[in-house]
């Protein structure tokens, strides 16, 4: 998976997912254009490690919730390199409430932030891509709750559904210009966040369930993002690829008797 002379754009790039998908981006040779939100404590350790493998990268901070600001970060990108072969677009936000108390406003912020934050930086990244004339690899992270009903997660599943199903329109018309567009659907990871939500009992006790026996890692995420980047996916485009360690069916196993 030689990326050797490809430039990547990795959003939400100071931890978790964001940061994975950059560091096995970086192994396979890529350089990085890193964006995170203004103030991130963590996007500058990223950087130090993907210049510690020898690869070049600048970070670019922005709140790409903004359309504004997303639109200024591609110009910067752009400026940096006159060139972006790979976008790994992760922007997202969640909230948790029960259907029938779901705040509009928290609903709209949702979506935007979510789905409509992906549409415009990757509607600005494929128009460079299509200028550059060499193609490109655009893949979104989704999630394993475009398909899943989650009760109280209203918001977020649907705005992840909408991404699948504009992630497979664009990559119809984006074929001719030889771009791919591929979504991956991580399951339950493990990332700073999730500390957030739940106690390490739990979440330890929640991993033996699953049928791998364990939490995904931001590592398992980056690989399969590192793979689709390269030219072993060159014949992969408007897939939903699942990366979930079976999360999906956890429920499908038959116990022994």
């Amino acid at each position: 998976m030689d990326l050797e002379h490809k430039v990547a754009l990795v959003t939400g790039a100071g931890q978790g997912i964001g940061k994975g998908c950059a560091i096995q981006l970086a192994k396979q040779g890529a350089d990085l254009i890193l964006n995170d939100r203004p103030g991130s404590p963590t996007v500058q350790q990223t950087a130090l490690e993907i210049k510690e493998l020898g690869r070049q990268c600048t970070v670019l901070e922005a709140d790409v919730f903004s359309r504004e600001s997303s639109l200024q970060l591609v110009a910067d990108a752009i400026a940096w390199k006159s060139q972006i072969d790979i976008l790994v677009s992760n922007p997202a936000l969640t909230h948790h409430a029960d259907f029938l108390e779901f705040d509009i406003d928290r609903f709209e912020q949702i979506i935007q932030s979510t789905l409509i934050s992906g549409f415009v930086m990757s509607q600005q990244i494929a128009k460079q891509m299509v200028k550059q004339q060499t193609g490109g690899k655009i893949i979104f992270i989704s999630s394993v709750h475009a398909e899943m009903p989650v009760a109280r997660s209203i918001a977020y599943g649907a705005a992840k559904a909408g991404l699948n199903h504009m992630a497979e329109t664009m990559a119809v018309e984006l074929a001719r210009h030889h771009i791919n567009v591929n979504v991956i659907e991580p399951g339950w990871i493990d990332t700073p966040g999730e500390r957030t939500l739940f106690s390490e009992e739990y979440i330890q006790e929640q991993a033996t369930k699953l049928p791998l026996g364990r939490l995904g890692t931001p590592d398992d995420i980056g690989s399969t993002v590192a793979f689709l980047a390269s030219s072993s996916a060159d014949y992969i485009t408007g897939a939903i690829l699942r990366v979930d360690g079976g999360f999906v069916h956890k429920h499908c196993r038959a116990e022994k008797s």
